[in-house]
C-alpha cells in the first residue's frame, strides 16, 4: 500500500494531555475502522499547532475520507515516493 505523510493545522495540539490525546487518538481510530482495512494510521508526529501522520492507505481519496469523517483536517497530503535510511548508506 502506498505512503502517505498528512500535515494536519490543529490550533493548541501540542497541549493536549492524558484523556484528550487518548480522545483524538480514539476518535481517529473510530473513523479508520468505519472506512475499512484500506486505510491504516502509523504513526504522528506533534509540534506547533500542527501534526504530521503517517498513513497507508489505497489511494489519497481514502484519506481525505478519514479527515471527513474524523473531523481532523488534512491540510496537505503527500505521497512518499521512496524511503531513505542509514542503513541505505552501508
Amino acid at each position: 500500500m502506498p505512503k502517505y505523510i498528512i500535515e494536519r493545522e490543529v490550533p493548541g495540539v501540542e497541549m493536549l494531555q492524558g484523556r484528550e490525546r487518548k480522545a483524538t487518538a480514539k476518535k481517529s481510530v473510530r473513523a479508520l475502522r468505519d472506512i475499512g482495512p484500506e486505510i491504516q494510521w502509523v504513526h504522528s508526529y506533534i509540534s506547533d499547532n500542527k501534526t504530521h501522520c503517517v498513513y497507508v492507505a489505497d489511494n489519497e481519496e481514502l484519506v481525505h475520507e478519514h479527515a471527513k469523517r474524523s473531523g481532523f483536517p488534512a491540510n496537505k497530503i503527500t505521497k512518499v515516493k521512496w524511503i531513505l535510511e542509514p542503513l541505505d548508506a552501508e
